[in-house]
């Protein structure tokens, strides 16, 4: 059974693995330069290198339909640069995953194949996909909705260690980002850990860098730029994160429940 996941970035990834390691052969999409932060754990860093290895399996960039037939072939989850989702009509996809979490719907249907799943809020179970995954953390966090929507954006980042807002790292102004911590780096309240155009960014908490921008990437002021994590364990940046496992296990719990309503499992 072949899916389609929408995206790369680190919850789309370990939506990606949890299907792979059950068996099922999966393609990615992405933009040609992604904005992930989480990058030592998301397959779009094969937009940047190549190649990328999260909990040691490897996704590789690739050119096409027959190139990523090849890699499918190797056992390696091909990621193609297709923000159209022009792959979607070149191979016999049976389910959709559309893991962009942009907040709102950027093309996906419920007719693009006989399964269709979304991660988050700005889409509408039963309308505009199949069934919805909760993103939201808290008690519903990787529940499977049949029947109408996630919880809408609230725009406060998730508690994590106690701390919210204070954990992103957001570009003072508009321009190219310059890193100057690195992630897996510890770092002090008031340490400055980036720039933008000369200005710079200062942590608020102490923790561990657990995402930031590649540097050079364009920055508009505001935008997420890295994340800190207050819990200092450095092993949580190269591993897929409980919100990133709790989401896979509702989409892997998604397909099976489609599935076995469509008897695609008879064979």
């Amino acid at each position: 059974m072949l899916i389609l996941v929408k995206g790369a970035g680190d919850l789309a990834t370990g939506t990606a693995i949890r299907l792979y390691r059950a068996g099922f052969q999966v393609v990615m999409t992405e933009v040609a330069q992604p904005t992930a932060v989480r990058r030592t754990v998301a397959f779009s860093q094969c937009m940047y290198d190549g190649s990328a290895t999260v909990e040691d399996i490897t996704a590789r960039q690739a050119e096409g339909r027959l190139q990523a037939k090849s890699l499918l072939e190797q056992g390696v989850i091909p990621v193609l640069c297709d923000p159209q989702g022009e792959i979607l009509s070149q191979l016999p996809f049976m389910a959709v995953v559309d893991a962009i979490l942009a907040k709102k719907n950027l093309g996906t249907s419920i007719s693009d194949a006989p399964i269709v799943l979304a991660l988050g809020p700005g889409f509408t179970a039963g309308v505009d996909c199949h069934g919805v995954i909760e993103t939201m953390r808290g008690h519903d966090l990787g529940r499977l909705i049949l029947e109408g929507t996630a919880i809408p954006n609230t725009g406060v980042p998730g508690d994590v260690g106690g701390y919210t807002k204070e954990r992103i790292i957001r570009a003072p102004a508009d321009g190219p980002f310059e890193p100057l911590a690195v992630i897996g780096q510890q770092v002090g309240a008031g340490d400055v850990v980036a720039r933008v155009n000369g200005i710079p960014v200062a942590a608020q908490l102490t923790g561990i860098v657990r995402g930031m921008l590649p540097a050079g990437i364009p920055v508009t002021a505001g935008m997420k730029a890295g994340d800190i994590d207050p819990r200092c364990q450095s092993h949580h940046c190269f591993t897929v994160s409980d919100k990133s496992r709790a989401i896979a296990g509702g989409v892997l719990e998604g397909i099976l429940y489609f599935g076995r309503r469509l008897n695609l499992w008879n064979d």
